[in-house]
């Protein structure tokens, strides 16, 4: 079975940070997404999803101290989902990201702290035309709340 996501998007507010009873370090923010697309009509579209990013451990203090509402960050994780009761006796429903694994994608210059944290980061380059693009990013091996390891190259002999 397989329960992957991959997104690239801008977050929508800096990471809160705070810690478990057991003193375990949690980030949480939002991350927002936009397809843009030309209908038929000529007439120029765009659709933004947000999606809820819960940083765990030492990804968890990387993305307090690195990242900032607006970075850019490609994000590797796994979709949860979370029930609770509220206050007026309804029953409450949340997805969340948990993130495995990300990348900067912010280049240096346009992020108010450097943006090295140490994982892995590529930045952009400005072109000629004025745009920033993206080199390719090799996703680096990160760690999910149970401590597994990502990206160790072992083959998964996946038929894809």
């Amino acid at each position: 079975m397989v329960n992957k996501v991959i997104l690239i998007g801008n977050l929508g507010k800096d990471p809160e940070l705070t810690y478990t009873a057991s003193g375990v370090a949690v980030a949480k923010c939002s991350l927002a997404t936009t397809e843009r697309w030309t209908s038929k009509d000529g007439q120029k579209q765009e659709q933004t999803e947000w999606h809820n990013l819960v940083f765990w451990r030492k990804s968890a203090e990387i993305a307090n101290q690195y990242l900032r509402k607006g970075s850019r960050i490609y994000v590797e994780g796994r979709i949860k989902y979370r029930q609770w009761e509220g206050q007026d006796g309804q029953t409450r429903y949340a997805t969340d990201i948990e993130v495995q694994n990300f990348q900067f994608l912010t280049p240096r210059s346009e992020g108010s702290s450097d943006s090295s944290g140490g994982s892995g980061s590529k930045g952009g380059s400005k072109s000629s035309d004025g745009d920033t693009h993206y080199e390719p990013i090799a996703p680096s091996g990160g760690s999910n709340a149970e401590g597994d390891s990502f990206g160790s190259g072992e083959s998964d002999d996946l038929p894809f």
